[in-house]
């Protein structure tokens, strides 16, 4: 799993900054022992979107919100709309990684650089709706 990001660089033909589909972004290496590329798009810096790969796949995750800024007496039914909800989201499923809440989209290692792109913009834009759809269940 070495090179995710000059995988990037190469795939999608840029350097770790510039323009992508319209929004200019900026790819940040995260140290540790798995590959991790933190993606922030300029002026959605609060909602960046993490980038790794296994064997079989890339996966792109941005976290939304962590359990304690939910309003306690809507959980239940926020968890309904959110199942119902995860069809209807283009390219991205809800999830939950420890107390923390996601959306997230999967790729294959061999997608083109247009499939990237596209799944990193659409991950970003769905974020945004999501917590929009969601604001009556957060405090």
């Amino acid at each position: 799993m070495n090179g995710l990001l000059e995988k990037l660089e190469t795939v999608l033909g840029m350097p770790d900054t510039g323009t992508l589909n319209g929004f200019e972004y900026e790819f940040n290496p995260i140290p540790g022992d798995v590959e991790v590329i933190q993606v922030v798009f300029k002026d959605r810096e609060e909602l960046p979107i993490y980038l790794t790969q296994s064997d079989s796949q890339m996966l792109c995750i941005c976290y939304l919100w962590e359990e304690k800024e939910i309003i306690s007496k809507k959980r239940s039914e926020m968890l309904e709309v959110m199942l119902d909800m995860n069809i209807s989201v283009p390219l991205s499923s809800f999830g939950r990684i420890g107390n923390r809440y996601t959306i997230f989209g999967a790729l294959s290692l061999d997608s083109s650089a247009e499939s990237i792109a596209r799944e990193l913009t659409v991950l970003s834009d769905n974020a945004l709706d999501a917590i929009d759809a969601m604001s009556e269940y957060l405090n």
